[in-house]
């Protein structure tokens, strides 16, 4: 890296801060400029390493930067806070992020395609569409609790209940309330069916791409988590190996190593990516819960019914999850098909 220029940029909404450090680490130049000054001081900067900071507008940037001529690199938030020195000020963040790009150690964050970035925004809308429903349904739920009329979990419940309480004028619940809650419900309603067209849309979008059609040969993956893993993992090439992927998604545990002594930690639900996590461990279970009804027909399955069998369910559908996602980056990595092994007598 020490080869080369690098312009660190620390992005904004309107401003953004360019820090030109030279390949002794000197700095030559920390200010700020608009977008379109920005895009072309690119331009007229020699072949330079192009650093951004993790953050909203990072992708495009940096793959701007590279249709320039540069070689661009994306780096998280957590390392780079590491080299700011003093108060947090626009040039001291450009200057930190200078620095940590020079730094071996850190993993960039691998920029995404236009093709990952349109696929994870379908799955950003038809998740806040879902937890905007859940959140109404809730507050519906809630609300209703403080009148004494308790309603069953889940969506059916919901929709069995909802109009007989609104319809009951003997329940006690006021006029006013009931207009308001009327209200909430309708939009209760709206939410539930575009939940259901963003699912079909989803399901439209991994059936039409080939990675995630290949991804969706592997237990306990469908659309959503095909497209999850897709957009996470890209071509893979960005990760060394299949553990590395698993990490960067948090389905491994952490490490405590100190005097030689290697101590394996627990999985944190604080790191990786938890969304993505969350759904591929409601799959294995899935899978658990198939494989108990009709017993093993592969190894892999052998291999998860014995884990089952000495480990419990919780235990054994997180492995499944760290095994599936090894596996994905494999696919991703070689551009292969998955092919499941019979099981042998």
């Amino acid at each position: 890296m020490n080869k080369r220029n690098v312009i660190a940029v620390d992005l904004a909404k309107q401003v953004f801060q360019v820090a030109l450090l030279n390949r002794q680490d000197k700095l030559l130049s920390n200010k700020s400029m608009r977008p379109g000054r920005f895009s072309e001081y690119l331009a007229k900067q020699p072949r330079s390493l192009v650093a951004f900071e993790a953050c909203g507008r990072a992708h495009h940037w940096a793959r701007m930067a590279k249709s320039l001529g540069h070689e661009a690199v994306i780096l998280p938030t957590k390392r780079v806070a590491s080299f700011r020195q003093g108060h947090k000020t626009d040039g001291k963040d450009a200057l930190a992020i200078g620095m940590a790009a020079r730094q071996p150690q850190i993993r960039a964050v691998a920029p995404m395609t236009l093709d990952q970035q349109a696929l994870q925004s379908d799955q950003r809308v038809a998740q806040h569409v879902s937890d905007e429903k859940t959140a109404t349904g809730n507050m519906l739920r809630g609300l209703l609790a403080e009148f004494g009329l308790e309603i069953p979990r889940g969506d059916k419940a919901l929709k069995r209940e909802i109009p007989l309480i609104l319809e009951d004028a003997e329940n006690g619940l006021p006029l006013g309330v009931r207009e308001s809650l009327d209200i909430a419900w309708q939009l209760w309603r709206q939410l539930d069916v575009q939940v259901k067209q963003l699912d079909k849309l989803l399901a439209q979008r991994a059936a039409a791409h080939e990675p995630c059609q290949r991804l969706m040969a592997l237990a306990g993956v469908g659309p959503k988590n095909a497209l999850g893993l897709y957009v996470t993992l890209g071509n893979g090439r960005h990760f060394k190996n299949g553990r590395n992927a698993s990490a960067c998604i948090g389905a491994t545990p952490q490490q405590h190593s100190s005097g030689g002594r290697v101590r394996i930690g627990h999985i944190s639900r604080q790191c990786g990516n938890k969304r993505l996590r969350a759904n591929l461990i409601t799959g294995a279970h899935a899978v658990i819960q198939v494989l108990e009804k009709r017993g093993p027909r592969t190894e892999k399955e052998r291999w998860l019914a014995a884990l089952i069998e000495r480990r419990g369910k919780g235990r054994a559908a997180v492995a499944l999850v760290n095994k599936t996602i090894r596996t994905a980056w494999a696919m991703l990595a070689h551009q292969e098909a998955y092919h499941a092994t019979p099981r042998t007598v």
